[in-house]
């Protein structure tokens, strides 16, 4: 196969900037989220992201581009969360628009408790439990993301761990 065949079938192979905005915008959004605390910051997240793809036109592997947001992502969220500011911020959780029914109550409560607590987790513990279980990223995924060895993630998952149920069975030790 020549290289320009090979070229061409990347070029074809390669999605849209709406197409990816379409696909992963909410995804970045929701993992920006949990790991700020904060709509608004998540928000500004998210566009940077997208503006930076945009901008910089970054070759991705077809079926890699989720993985290549994400770094860029929680890059930028570690530098939000190591910034001055954020860490005179109260992180907190927006109120619900809508208040839940009586049996979705301890759900709710439950999830905010868990939220809470890994908001309060160091970010490299944060980083693999949002990737690993609210973005579904297998161990060997999360390790290309984040560039750290996959050992290194099974250690850090299996802390984090340790760390939420230590905080659910009120020890505060994190």
């Amino acid at each position: 196969m020549s290289s320009s065949v090979v070229m061409e079938e990347k070029r074809i192979a390669q999605r849209s900037f709406d197409q990816l905005y379409e696909l992963f915008a909410t995804d970045v959004l929701r993992v920006s989220y949990y790991y700020l605390g904060n709509r608004e910051q998540a928000e500004d997240v998210t566009q940077d992201v997208f503006v930076r793809l945009l901008v910089n036109k970054p070759e991705l592997e077809y079926g890699k581009e989720k993985a290549w947001l994400f770094k860029v992502a929680l890059n930028r969220c570690r530098d939000l969360w190591r910034s001055a500011w954020i860490r005179k911020t109260i992180l907190g959780h927006p109120g619900f628009e809508s208040f839940p029914a009586p049996d979705e109550l301890k759900r709710v409560t439950d999830d905010m408790d868990l939220a809470s607590s890994i908001n309060r987790l160091k970010p490299e513990f944060k980083e693999v439990i949002l990737l690993f279980y609210y973005q579904g990223f297998s161990v060997s995924e999360i390790s290309g993301i984040l560039d750290i060895a996959e050992g290194t993630v099974s250690s850090r998952l299996s802390r984090a761990r340790e760390k939420l149920q230590k905080d659910c069975k009120g020890d505060d030790t994190l």
